[in-house]
């Protein structure tokens, strides 16, 4: 079962047949577990439940939010496949000089690429796009990102974010779970978990994933938005861009909806029951989604039918956002679970990855996204929901300065880069138009102020209320937090 820190009645009948589970049999079911029967016998005296210690309190959210948060929630604009920050953001016009000619020793400093051009020279592909100052800010912003330019000064550019996983699966699930390994909950699922949602009627955490024009290879695993070891309704609740939104949510044709009520409330009497006799949390995890299904029959339609947005919403957000499922209308849709209270809301748009032909592909998703996002911003100030709700828009990791393929070709591209990549982030109680952090000249290792993926984690729970170090959750005999054991600091440069 997912959850160790609940304990089981010590008066629970052993002799509950299949509802007997491991964690049952090991741990204080019976009144007496094995750890306890085997140190009475080291001891040579008997093993009895008055032997046995008190459990010790179980650290975690009781107190949350541990203090006063400057956003009450996250719309996650997720790049899947590393946006190059060389075409993008971090503008190296020295590199024209190199061009051609190998990364010096004294900048790659030995370390790995990936299998794709392990083979090939490191020669250096300058940046095929070009850049521009925007705003009063002065933020070094490419050609492919015209929208995004106009609201620079919204902006807090992070342009020294590290990580040490060089491929998409294990990169990612670091990016969003702490973790390089599946099985930790993902940061939406810590967040929902701890602080929950405003709105009953809709789910603390939902994902959207973009509808693209043509087929992308890049999977987008479920696990990204996963509860891990927390209770399953913490996990992301997905949203598809058709007729059902939620598979299974809508009743059999004929069902009236005063039976389906009657139906779930003898479920919850049944499910009582067994919890009581069991004490496995899954049970009222699931009694839960029961409720939040049987809600969300009224709530998600409201929610996806954009036909009350007036045509100048549309407008701004661009020529896509008619489309369902289109990053642009997914925006939206983020704005308005937004406004209906939703904690963590993942948006997740894939196809960066551009091993080759990167001036046309990089720019394909530039338009995507581009517009959107930048509407997204100004969407949310002009409604008055900007200061209180932290965007954050980025990558699992970066771009490579040497070119995949012959560099200069129009079918170049770059491979994976973890040392150096880009993100953004805006309102929430982040510091509008501002730069943080810098790369060498070559783009290939941080120069100034690095910031691990594990900084951006405790960043984003310091500005929910959250002290990254004290959320903790038992899991395993472990106290488990997002942020891991290795050191995590809060970006304090960046914060209001």
């Amino acid at each position: 079962m997912n959850n160790n820190t609940t304990t089981h009645p010590a008066n629970a009948p052993l002799s509950a047949g299949l509802d007997v589970t491991r964690r049952y049999f090991l741990g204080r079911g019976a009144g007496l577990s094995l750890g306890a029967m085997a140190l009475g016998n080291l001891l040579g005296r008997p093993a009895t439940s008055a032997a046995l210690p008190m459990a010790m309190p179980v650290p975690g959210r009781g107190d949350l939010p541990h203090f006063a948060p400057r956003a009450k929630r996250v719309i996650f604009l997720t790049q899947s496949g590393g946006p190059s920050q060389l075409e993008l953001f971090d503008y190296k016009p020295g590199l024209t000089e190199w061009a051609g000619t190998e990364i010096p020793d004294s900048v790659r400093q030995g370390q790995r690429v990936t299998t794709m051009t392990a083979n090939q020279k490191q020669l250096i592909m300058p940046c095929v796009a070009k850049f521009d100052r925007h705003g009063e800010s002065g933020a070094t912003i490419s050609e492919w990102l015209p929208h995004l330019a106009g609201v620079a000064d919204e902006l807090c550019f992070i342009k020294s974010m590290h990580t040490e996983e060089i491929n998409h699966a294990p990169a990612m699930t670091r990016f969003l779970t702490g973790e390089q390994i599946p099985g930790k909950p993902s940061i939406g699922a810590w967040l929902s978990y701890g602080l929950g949602s405003v709105n009953r009627n809709l789910p603390d955490f939902m994902v959207l994933i973009s509808r693209m024009q043509r087929p992308s290879d890049q999977p987008l695993y479920d696990h990204y938005w996963g509860n891990g070891f927390l209770p399953s309704d913490y996990q992301g609740v997905r949203l598809r861009s058709a007729a059902d939104p939620v598979l299974y949510l809508n009743d059999p044709s004929g069902l009236p909806r005063h039976l389906r009520r009657g139906m779930l409330d003898g479920l919850t009497e049944l499910n009582e029951s067994h919890h009581q006799r069991t004490g496995d949390p899954e049970i009222r995890a699931r009694v839960s989604q029961y409720e939040m299904a049987y809600r969300m029959q009224a709530s998600v339609p409201d929610l996806t039918d954009l036909g009350d947005e007036p045509d100048h919403v549309f407008e701004m957000y661009g020529p896509e956002s008619r489309r369902p499922g289109s990053y642009a209308a997914n925006c939206i849709l983020a704005r308005r679970m937004a406004e209906r209270g939703v904690r963590f809301i993942q948006l997740f748009h894939p196809d960066w990855d551009h091993h080759s032909r990167l001036q046309s592909w990089c720019t394909a998703r530039c338009r995507d996204t581009d517009q959107p996002s930048a509407a997204l911003i100004k969407d949310l100030k002009q409604r008055g929901l900007l200061d209180d709700t932290l965007v954050i828009w980025g990558g699992e990791f970066g771009r490579g300065v040497a070119g995949q393929g012959q560099w200069d070709s129009i079918e170049a591209g770059r491979d994976h880069h973890p040392r150096c990549f880009t993100m953004w982030m805006a309102g929430g109680g982040i510091k509008p138009g501002i730069t943080h952090g810098a790369t060498d000249d070559f783009s290939f290792n941080v120069a100034d102020n690095p910031v691990h993926v594990r900084d951006m984690h405790a960043t984003v729970m310091h500005l929910m209320g959250i002290d990254h170090e004290r959320f903790v959750h038992r899991f395993q005999g472990l106290d488990q937090r997002l942020t891991g054991v290795e050191p995590a600091r809060v970006v304090r440069d960046i914060l209001v």
